[in-house]
């Protein structure tokens, strides 16, 4: 059975930080309530930001987020397709498609164009380059 995509609750924002501090963050000095701030800013805000959670028989599995800014970028282009992770188990089986197809699909209803996106290498991934992320824009209409 796939995971069903939905909007990130409360009851996500710790499991969902947990899983992206260890993909993200290890090694930083960013914290778990740091990143539980930030989810629920994102899950509490205006409505043009949002976090998507896969959910497999109610437990979440993976999330995606759409970012005005990102953490720390080097660049103005805005806003950005960010912080894509899939618990290992339910990788390479669409999750992650599924995610990233959410949020491009919420930029757009957005009035979005131009969707930012980033190559992610983690230590969790053994520093290869999901084939879902890319250095490039990829255009949302």
């Amino acid at each position: 059975m796939q995971p069903a995509i939905e909007a990130m609750a409360e009851d996500d924002v710790e499991p969902m930080a947990r899983l992206r501090l260890k993909a993200f963050f290890e090694g930083t000095d960013r914290t778990l309530d740091e990143d539980m701030a930030g989810l629920r800013g994102l899950i509490a805000g205006d409505g043009f930001e949002a976090a998507f959670v896969a959910r497999d028989r109610g437990r979440p599995v993976g999330s995606c987020l759409l970012v005005r800014d990102e953490i720390s970028s080097p660049h103005n282009l805005t806003p950005w397709l960010a912080g894509l992770v899939v618990e290992q188990a339910y990788r390479s089986g669409g999750v992650g498609t599924a995610l990233v197809r959410t949020v491009e699909a919420h930029a757009a209803t957005a009035g979005v164009g131009t969707l930012g996106r980033r190559a992610a290498f983690t230590k969790r991934s053994g520093g290869r380059q999901s084939r879902l992320s890319s250095r490039t824009a990829r255009r949302c209409f």
